[in-house]
This record gives structure tokens, sequence and C-alpha cells, in this order.
């Protein structure tokens, strides 16, 4: 009798206790989160502006049907710089930022949720995630935040493709392709984005993690320095933007189809017209080289950013 009393006043202890402390656990989730969001935007922001002349240059020739070199992407950079000034050169940059900020949040922000929530799932409380959950959380999260910010995206790449007189604003772009396409065509291209995110945010996630992880193993410092999160970064862009970079091509060529020539067509219809027409390596992987040197220079300062801004919050909020 008096050990069942006993129990039930530890019971009604613990309970008294979680309902104390939930509110706190609440109000600590949501700094949580909007610290993770406020730094996933401006890690996004960062890392995409400092590489929009070449994604830019990178999206022409994406959408056409010329052959790509370095010569001839720098000979575009160059004669764009000379017939419509610098500053033409981060064209369709303030769409990319409208897309990019909103999806870095929501993407970094929710790879943290997916690896708080995989971490509870398989018993890993604040350790690192095993390889499998690591690579789910990333690919979860780009998934959530392409989801999300995808009309955006399309938005972006058809003002990257076109002059400055077919599009004169953000607004204008939705205006136009409402009235003249559709509603529907603002979705155009989604389901080759999806595929090409999953290993593209799962693989560099994935890779920057691990290679932190061991980084701790192998260092027994706690925290990589800066230039080291760079590297980190870069390898992960690497691997990602190279496993998924046929989708990215495919994914261009149905988003500007409107205003390009090209038929509104299936993946795989447009897919094949590319191997048609361009050959499966030249046309599949046109341009891989230059996001091979503008990917890891934007993933190393996006991840990086990320981190530091984390470190930074959370010191101040201590």
């Amino acid at each position: 009798m008096g050990n069942g009393v006993k129990e039930g006043s530890v019971r009604l202890r613990e309970d008294a206790e979680a309902a104390l402390s939930s509110p706190v656990s609440s109000k600590r989730d949501h700094r949580q989160v909007l610290s993770s969001l406020l730094s996933g935007a401006l890690a996004g922001a960062l890392a995409k502006t400092a590489v929009a002349p070449l994604d830019r240059t990178k999206i022409i020739f994406q959408v056409s049907s010329k052959r790509f070199s370095a010569k001839e992407a720098f000979r575009l950079l160059y004669f764009t710089y000379l017939n419509e000034g610098f500053l033409s050169l981060w064209r369709g940059n303030s769409a990319t930022m409208v897309r990019v900020v909103p999806y870095a949040a929501i993407q970094f922000s929710a790879h943290e949720e997916y690896k708080r929530i995989l971490g509870r799932y398989y018993g890993f409380r604040g350790e690192a995630l095993p390889p499998w959950p690591r690579l789910l959380a990333g690919a979860l999260a780009g998934t959530t935040a392409a989801s999300l910010t995808y009309p955006l995206d399309l938005v972006r790449a058809r003002m990257a493709v076109t002059p400055k007189e077919m599009y004169s604003n953000i607004f204008h772009v939705f205006i136009r392709i409402s009235r003249e396409e559709g509603l529907k065509t603002l979705y155009h291209g989604f389901t080759p984005t999806v595929l090409g995110v999953i290993p593209y945010a799962g693989l560099s996630f994935f890779t920057y993690e691990t290679l932190k992880s061991l980084h701790r193993e192998y260092s027994g410092r706690p925290q990589p320095y800066p230039f080291e999160r760079m590297v980190f970064g870069a390898c992960a862009g690497l691997i990602g933007q190279s496993a998924s970079y046929p989708l990215d091509v495919v994914r261009r060529r149905m988003q500007t189809a409107g205003v390009t020539g090209h038929p509104h067509a299936s993946i795989l219809s447009t897919l094949r017209t590319i191997v048609q027409e361009e050959g499966a390596v030249r046309g599949l992987y046109k341009g891989l080289s230059m996001n091979w040197l503008k990917g890891p220079i934007a993933v190393g300062i996006s991840f990086t950013t990320f981190d530091l801004m984390q470190i930074l919050l959370r010191r101040l909020q201590s």
C-alpha cells in the first residue's frame, strides 16, 4: 500500500515537472526554428549572390543547343558585360533571392527538424545520426523546400534566359505565364526537380555531416575551423551536383520551354530530345564543368555561413 502511494506521488511529481518544463521546452524549440530559418536565409543569399553570373551563364547553355566549353562560357560573360553592362551579369538575381532566401531558410530549418525527429526515432538524441538517417534527413529537407518554393525557381529560370524587354520584373513573369500559358505552367518541370533534389540534397547534407563527424573523431576538436567547413561544403556540393546534374538540365529545358521555342513535353520526351539532338554526355552534362566551379563555392559558403550563424546566435542567446 505504502509502495503504491509512493510510486503514485513520484509519477505525479514527474508529470508536474514535465508540465512546468514544457512551455520552456516549447519556447526553446521555437527559438531554434527561428534561428535555423534566419541562418539558412542568410546562407542561401550569400552563396547564390557570389556565383550568380556563373549560374546565369550555365542556365543559358542548358536551355540552348549550343555546345558548351569554358571558352564559350567566358566569352558569353564578357559580351554580356560589354553589351548590357556589369550589373546585367546578375540579371534574374532578384528572382533568385526571392526563391533562394525562403528555399534555403526552409531547407536548413527542415533539415534540423528532420535530424531531431529521426534522432528521437532511432535513439540518437544529441548525437550524430547514423548514415542512412543522415541521408534521409537531407533528402526530406530538400524535397520540402523545393515543393514549397518551386514556382519561384521557374520564374528565376525564365528571367535568366530572356531579354529585359520580355519580362520587366518578377510579378510580370507570373502575370504573363498565368495569362498566356496557364497557372499549371508554374509547376512545369516540378517532377524532375524533386527527382534531382532527392540525391542532391541527400548527398550534400550527408557528405557535409559525415566529414564533420570524421573531423571530430580524428582531430579531437569539437568544431572545425571556418576554412575546413568551406572545404567540407565544397566536397558536398561537388558530389551532390554531379549525381543530380542530368535532371537539372531536363528541369531547365521544361521550365523555359515557353520562351525558347521548345514544346512543353514530359520528362522522358525532353530527355529523349536532348540525347537525340546533342548526345547523352554532351547534352545531359552540358555546363557541368562550370557547375564544378560554382557549385563547390556556393555550397561551401552556404554550409559555412549557416554553421557560423548558428554558433553566433547560440552565443547571443546564452
